[in-house]
C-alpha cells in the first residue's frame, strides 16, 4: 500500500532515478504527486511496560453507578446556577451559547443547544466560463456552505435532467434538496432581504431524499453520456496490415530503425487483399499516412511505393513517453480539431473554477487529481492522437495550443511532481509529452516550435527539441510571433502567469488581459530612488521576442497602471536604470 492508501503501483528500478523515464502504469489511476501533503498515519498512544503488566481497572457496575450519580449531581447544580442569574462568582458567559461554571474546583463548560443544523444538500447546475455560475459558486463558498456542482459542459447528460426539472437549460439553477430554488436573481433577492440563512435552514432541515439531483459520482459514466464513436473507414485496412506486414528492425542510413516495413511490402498486401491495381493500393497508403496511421521513419514523405520505410503510429519511438497514450492508439474516426479544442477548454475551465483560488494564483492539485472532471480530461486525451490540426484557423490553433500547454502542466505536476534543480526542470519541459495529431509534443516544443515558430529560448535549462518531427511542427507553427503568448502560459510556479484557458473567438483580447494582470501583480516594479526596474525573468529569457530594451519598456507601459507608467517614464527620460528580479520556482498550490 502507498502512503495515500492506494495499492502500490510497480515502477521500474530505472524510474526511481529519473522520474521522467517511461512509467508503465495506467493513467486511469492517479496518485497525488509527491510534493503535495501526504496522509499521516493514525496516532496511537504509546503503552508502557507497566500498563501492559498492570492494565487499568475496567468499568465495573459499581464504577458506572458512581459516574451516573456524579453526573446527576452536576446536572442539578447546573440547573440551580442557571436559575440564579446573580451568582456571578460561579457563572461566567464565554459566548452567546457557551457558559462556564465552577463546581467544587471542577470547571464545566455548558454549550446551549442551538437551532437545528443543516442536514440537506445544496446542488446547483452550472456551465464553464459562466459569470452567473461563478457568482453563485463564490457566494456559497464565502458563506461556508458545502454544495454539489453539476457542470453540464462536463456532464453533458445532466442537461436533459436540468430541462426536465426546470423547463429550461439556462444556468445557474439552485436546488435545496429536491426543491428548485431558482437562479442568481432569486439568490440575490433573498440575500438582499436578509432572509437567506433562515430560508436555507428551513429548506434544509431534513435529510436529502431520493428525488434531489444526485451528486456527480467518481468513476462512472452515464450510458447516454458517451460520445458517439464512429469507426474509421480505413480501420479494416489497418487491421489486415497489422496482421500481415513483416514488421522488423532494419539498417537504414547507417542506423538501426526499429519496427518498420517498406512501402512495397504494404502495397503487395493491399493488392492481394482487395484484388485491385497498384495505383489504388498506393492511394490507400497515402490516405493511411494522411490520417496518421503510418509515418515515414525519417519524415521524408507521406507515402510512396518502393523501397521507402514506414512504421505504425503505435510503434513510433516517442509513443511510450506520451502520457496520453494508454497502450494503444485511438483508431476511431478523429473528431474535428475545433470540437476537441472546445471540449478541452470547457473541461479545464470547469476544473480551474472548482479547484483553484478566486484569482487563479493557487491551484489545488491534490483535489484535481482525485476529481471526476480530471478523469474525464484524461479520457479525452485519446481524442488527440490523430487529430487533423492543419484544419484549425490561426485563432483556433493559438487557443488550442495555449490550453493544451496549461493542461499538460497540471497533468505533469500531478503525475511527476515539481521539478527540483536545473536538470529536473529540463526533463519536465522536454520529456513530458503527448501524442497529438500523430506527432509528439512536449511543453518545450509547444512553446518554442508552435507558439514561437521554432525560436530557441535564451535561458540555459531548455535544450532544442530536435527529432524527426521537428519540421512538421515548424510548418504547423503560427505564421506570426505574438509576444503576448508568454503571459498565457503557466508553468505551475509562483512567478509564472496565473493559469487560464482561452477561447478562439477572444484569444487576442484575453491575452492582453493576461499581460495586464501579470504586470500589475508583480511582473514589473519600479523603484525610483534606487533607479531599479524589477522585471520578470520571462522577459529576459525571451527577450528576442520583444523589441529592444527601451521600446520594450514603452510597450509594457500600455499594460501597467498609471502610477507605475509615470515612474517608468520618468526613469526612461532620465537615462534608464538597472534590471533585477528573482524567479520563484516553488509550486503554485
Amino acid at each position: 500500500m502507498s502512503d495515500h492508501g492506494h495499492p502500490a503501483t510497480p515502477i521500474r528500478e530505472a524510474e526511481t532515478q529519473n522520474p521522467m523515464k517511461e512509467i508503465s502504469i495506467d493513467d486511469s489511476y492517479l496518485p497525488p504527486h509527491p510534493q503535495l501533503p501526504k496522509l499521516e498515519p493514525p496516532r496511537g498512544r504509546r503503552v508502557s511496560l507497566e500498563e501492559l503488566l498492570h492494565p487499568p481497572e475496567k468499568f465495573t457496575a459499581d464504577l458506572m453507578k458512581f459516574v451516573r450519580q456524579s453526573g446527576n449531581a452536576i446536572s442539578k447544580r447546573i440547573s440551580v446556577l442557571l436559575e440564579n442569574d446573580g451568582d456571578s462568582d460561579s457563572k461566567k458567559t464565554i459566548d452567546d451559547d457557551v457558559t462556564e461554571f465552577e463546581i467544587s474546583g471542577v470547571k464545566v463548560l455548558v454549550k446551549m443547544k442551538t437551532e437545528e443544523e443543516i442536514r440537506g444538500r445544496i446542488t446547483f447546475f452550472s456551465r464553464s466560463n459562466c459569470r452567473d455560475s461563478t457568482a453563485v459558486r463564490l457566494f456559497l463558498r464565502e458563506r461556508g456552505f458545502d454544495f454539489s456542482e453539476i457542470n453540464i459542459d462536463v456532464y453533458t447528460a445532466r442537461e436533459k435532467e436540468l430541462i426536465e426539472r426546470t423547463g429550461s437549460s439556462q444556468v445557474p439553477q439552485i436546488f435545496f434538496n429536491e426543491k428548485h430554488f431558482g437562479g442568481l436573481m432569486a439568490l440575490n433577492s433573498l440575500r438582499n432581504s436578509g432572509e437567506f440563512d433562515r430560508r436555507v435552514k428551513e429548506l434544509l432541515k431534513e435529510k436529502c431524499c431520493g428525488d434531489a439531483p444526485s451528486p456527480v459520482m467518481y468513476g462512472f459514466d452515464e450510458e447516454n453520456n458517451k460520445d458517439v464513436v464512429v469507426v474509421d473507414e480505413m480501420l479494416r485496412f489497418v487491421r489486415v496490415l497489422r496482421q500481415k506486414l513483416p514488421i522488423k528492425d532494419r539498417l537504414l542510413k547507417m542506423k538501426i530503425v526499429k519496427n518498420c516495413f517498406s512501402g512495397a511490402e504494404m502495397i503487395e498486401i493491399l493488392i492481394d487483399y482487395l484484388d485491385c491495381g497498384r495505383n489504388k493500393a498506393v492511394e490507400i497508403g497515402k490516405r493511411l499516412a494522411k490520417k496518421h496511421f503510418i509515418h515515414h521513419v525519417f519524415g521524408e514523405n507521406e507515402f510512396e511505393d518502393g523501397n521507402h520505410y514506414y512504421r505504425f503510429l503505435e510503434h513510433e519511438p516517442f509513443i511510450s513517453k506520451c502520457y496520453n497514450f494508454r497502450g494503444s492508439t485511438n483508431d476511431m474516426e478523429p473528431q474535428s480539431a475545433a470540437i476537441v479544442g472546445q471540449k478541452l477548454f470547457k473541461i479545464m475551465t470547469a476544473i480551474l473554477e472548482s479547484y483553484s483560488s478566486n484569482d487563479r494564483s493557487r491551484v489545488d492539485y491534490l483535489r484535481i487529481s482525485q476529481s471526476e472532471e480530471f478523469r474525464r480530461y484524461l479520457n479525452m486525451g485519446q481524442d488527440l492522437h490523430r487529430l487533423n490540426l492543419v484544419e484549425l484557423s490561426t485563432e483556433e490553433k493559438l487557443a488550442f495550443f495555449l490550453n493544451l500547454y496549461n493542461a499538460m502542466v497540471i497533468h505533469a505536476l500531478i503525475r511527476i511532481g515539481r521539478p527540483e534543480g536545473v536538470i529536473a526542470r529540463r526533463s519536465f519541459f522536454t520529456d513530458f509529452q503527448y501524442v497529438v495529431g500523430g506527432y509528439s509534443y512536449s511543453l518545450s516544443s509547444i512553446r518554442n516550435d508552435i507558439l514561437r515558430r521554432g525560436r530557441r529560448p535564451s535561458y540555459p535549462f531548455i535544450i532544442p527539441f530536435i527529432n524527426d518531427n521537428a519540421r512538421h511542427k515548424w510548418q504547423l507553427g503560427l505564421q506570426k510571433l505574438n509576444p503576448l503568448v508568454h503571459f498565457g502560459l503557466c508553468d505551475g510556479t509562483k512567478s509564472s502567469p496565473v493559469v487560464r484557458f482561452f477561447t478562439p473567438q477572444g484569444v487576442e483580447a484575453e491575452l492582453k488581459r493576461a499581460a495586464r494582470e501579470f504586470f500589475q501583480n508583480g511582473g514589473i516594479e519600479v523603484v525610483l530612488d534606487k533607479r531599479t526596474i524589477h522585471l520578470s525573468k520571462i522577459i529576459k529569457w525571451y527577450k528576442e521576442d520583444f523589441s529592444e530594451e527601451k521600446k520594450m519598456l514603452k510597450w509594457i507601459m500600455s499594460y501597467i497602471n498609471a502610477n507605475d507608467a509615470g515612474l517608468l517614464t520618468h526613469l526612461l527620460g532620465d537615462g534608464g536604470g538597472s534590471f533585477n528580479q528573482d524567479y520563484d520556482w516553488s509550486i503554485n498550490n
